[in-house]
Formats: structure tokens, C-alpha cells, sequence
């Protein structure tokens, strides 16, 4: 993908994923690919499988044209055995989705996540407030993206 491709996609609506073994944080962009809001949270089937139908519902729905997916990074920047896990399962999703697939540094956004929502006056208590630092989580993800963050 050229520097021109990467800005254009930059500036079109895109899906932000926060891949987790549990559950999988959606966030989307506006129409134009500038901001990004926390969409829902995915509970990963028993197998694990990620819940491939509903996700290409929700790229339908918001046009996405991209998938950004954080890539959890070691603190010291080194990849760990989640990482390829979390890249496969990517490459799938993205496969699944005919969507390309761009990989950004996720460290401490779920920490980004939770301050955010703390601010706003939710603590993380429930499994309802987990789902929500999911979503917010692949917001931060998202948004650091949009914003111009390096693909991994």
C-alpha cells in the first residue's frame, strides 16, 4: 500500500478491533475517518472463534473500509506468542471480511480505556463495564490509527 493509499484510507470509515480470548472491542470512525467512538463489545464463541457474521454485519453497517486491529506489543516492544495469535486471527477476520487489515501498537489502552470511562463516571465493576473498556479500548486503538500511528 503506497503513503498516498494509507492517507486515503485514513480518511474513510474504518473498524477498530481490540482482540481479546474472551471478547473482541469494536469501535468505528465517522463517515469521514477522523473520529473514532467505541461501538460494542463481542463475546468469542466457545471455540474461540471470533463471531465472524456479526463482524462483517457491523463493517457493512458503518461502510468500513479498513480494519484496525492493536497489536499488544511487550512493553518492550518486543512481539510475544499472543501477538501471533492476535495476527492470525486478524489475517482471518480480514480474509472473512474482504477488507485489508492494518496492525497499530495497542500497549495501555485498555489502562487508556479505563481512565477515560472512570472520568466519565463508570468504574470497571461488571462484566457489563468490561465489555465497555473493550469498545473503548478499540477506540483508543482506532484513534491512534486515524490520527497517523504507525502500522505494525
Amino acid at each position: 500500500m503506497t503513503l498516498e493509499d494509507r492517507t486515503a484510507a485514513r480518511r474513510a470509515p474504518a473498524l477498530g478491533l481490540d482482540f481479546g480470548r474472551k471478547r473482541i472491542g469494536v469501535a468505528r470512525s465517522d463517515p469521514s475517518g477522523t473520529l473514532a467512538s467505541p461501538h460494542t463489545t463481542l463475546v468469542r464463541r466457545l471455540n474461540r472463534r471470533p463471531p465472524y457474521g456479526t463482524l462483517e454485519e457491523i463493517a457493512d453497517e458503518v461502510g468500513a473500509e479498513t480494519l484496525v486491529m492493536g497489536l499488544p506489543l511487550e512493553l518492550d516492544g518486543s512481539e510475544s506468542e499472543w501477538c501471533a495469535e492476535v495476527r492470525e486471527a486478524g489475517g482471518r477476520i480480514a480474509a472473512r471480511l474482504g477488507r485489508p487489515l492494518v496492525f497499530v501498537d495497542e500497549r495501555l489502552t485498555s489502562v487508556q480505556a479505563e481512565e477515560a470511562l472512570r472520568g466519565a463516571g463508570r468504574a470497571r465493576s461488571t462484566r457489563e463495564d468490561k465489555g465497555r473498556v473493550d469498545a473503548a479500548a478499540a477506540a483508543v486503538i482506532l484513534q491512534s490509527w486515524l490520527d497517523g500511528a504507525a502500522e505494525l
